[in-house]
């Protein structure tokens, strides 16, 4: 080689160093999302995947530090269908691209299989949308959800029913997913427990890819209910409003935050009906503290060019959240970082983030929500 070409070869090689170096000096974190990007539920996926993305695109244009090191944040985003093997499989995959944590899964049929691998790697997990009260009970220290589980959830709408809809027969139906029969069951208690005295009428099931419900609601139709609780997803539950309207049954339908989505009125079209379904979402933020959830869905409505659908609030707010405990703890090493995020105390867009000793938010709220005019519209923010 001659000595021309020597210079230059070490002088290319001082440039990659000093290349290397600099970049070194960057922390890259690489945080792991979860939903379905495909199948029924793929809006609600994609609109949790564009909550954490925009979350990790503004702590990328702040130039956010941690430990003294400028971070850098990639979002590694996965889909899981819904389905639970492959919700394990894609977790295997985050876990094998060590990322930092993870958001998700957005279904608890696959959060709690997934939240497994998590917990044997030592990831901490954050929830955006899992409302089973089975994941945080499984007494994994990585396993978080920032809304508030079905025995919140469900146990209110029951009441609800029974106390300001009047509800006295009431039939149920679960798609005997993880999320739809732990929230039918908890309706259940609170329709039936000491505060309330309806009676189940009738309890059907279906799945979360069903279209065609005309067999069981032929079979409810002839018990006479005043209610029909759901427990399942927009997807499946608009379509079954439309099989309602179409069989004459003259009922109000109710069901958790699986049905509760702005696109739901699209989904049933005119079967949405005026004020004629009551649904919750396991979350929201009270009168007087809304001033940052509502710039959150202007600028999201600005990024996305659509509204937020259901949970994009709470996948942001699972970042910031996550990122937050990494600051504290001056790392992002998950082992260094998982403390703080068990203490935390985070000043979200969906309110006051601090998770109990199980991972559960404390303190959740519950939005409901019925329909007008083609629209959700706010009925109440409760505990």
């Amino acid at each position: 080689m001659s000595t021309t070409i020597k210079l230059i070869a070490a002088a290319s090689s001082a440039g990659i160093l000093l290349a290397g170096n600099a970049s070194a000096q960057d922390l890259l974190v690489r945080i792991g999302h979860v939903s379905p990007l495909s199948g029924p539920s793929a809006h609600m996926g994609k609109d949790t995947e564009e909550g954490a993305r925009m979350a990790v695109d503004e702590l990328n244009a702040k130039g956010v530090t941690i430990g003294g090191k400028k971070a850098k944040f990639e979002l590694l985003s996965e889909d899981d269908a819904g389905e639970p093997k492959q919700a394990t499989t894609v977790a295997q995959k985050l876990v094998d691209a060590k990322v930092n944590g993870v958001i998700g899964h957005m279904n608890s049929g696959t959060t709690i299989p997934s939240s497994k691998i998590y917990s044997d790697a030592g990831i901490p997990e954050i929830s955006p949308s899992a409302t089973n009260p089975q994941y945080t009970m499984q007494g994994y220290k990585t396993a978080f959800r920032v809304v508030a589980n079905d025995g919140q959830l469900g146990g209110t709408l029951g009441r609800y029913a029974v106390q300001m809809l009047k509800a006295k027969n009431i039939a149920v139906i679960d798609d005997r997913t993880a999320y739809g029969q732990g929230v039918a069951d908890e309706f259940v208690k609170g329709a039936t427990g000491k505060l309330a005295s309806a009676k189940i009428v009738s309890r059907q099931y279906t799945t979360d890819k069903a279209t065609n419900f005309s067999a069981i609601l032929t079979t409810i139709k002839s018990t006479n209910p005043d209610l029909i609780f759901f427990g399942g997803m927009d997807a499946v539950g608009g379509p079954m409003l439309k099989q309602i309207k179409q069989l004459g049954l003259k009922v109000k339908f109710m069901g958790g935050d699986g049905i509760c989505s702005t696109d739901l009125a699209q989904l049933a079209g005119d079967a949405i009906g005026e004020g004629n379904v009551i649904c919750a979402e396991a979350g929201g933020v009270e009168e007087g503290k809304k001033a940052d959830l509502v710039k959150f869905k202007a600028n999201f409505s600005k990024k996305y060019g659509h509204e937020v659908v259901l949970n994009a609030p709470y996948a942001y707010d699972g970042v910031m959240t996550m990122v937050a405990a990494m600051q504290k703890a001056n790392s992002a090493e998950p082992a260094k970082y998982l403390p703080e995020l068990a203490k935390i105390n985070h000043k979200g867009v969906t309110g006051e983030i601090a998770f109990d000793a199980r991972g559960d938010i404390r303190d959740g709220t519950l939005t409901l929500y019925t329909y007008k005019g083609g629209k959700r519209e706010l009925i109440a923010v409760t505990h």
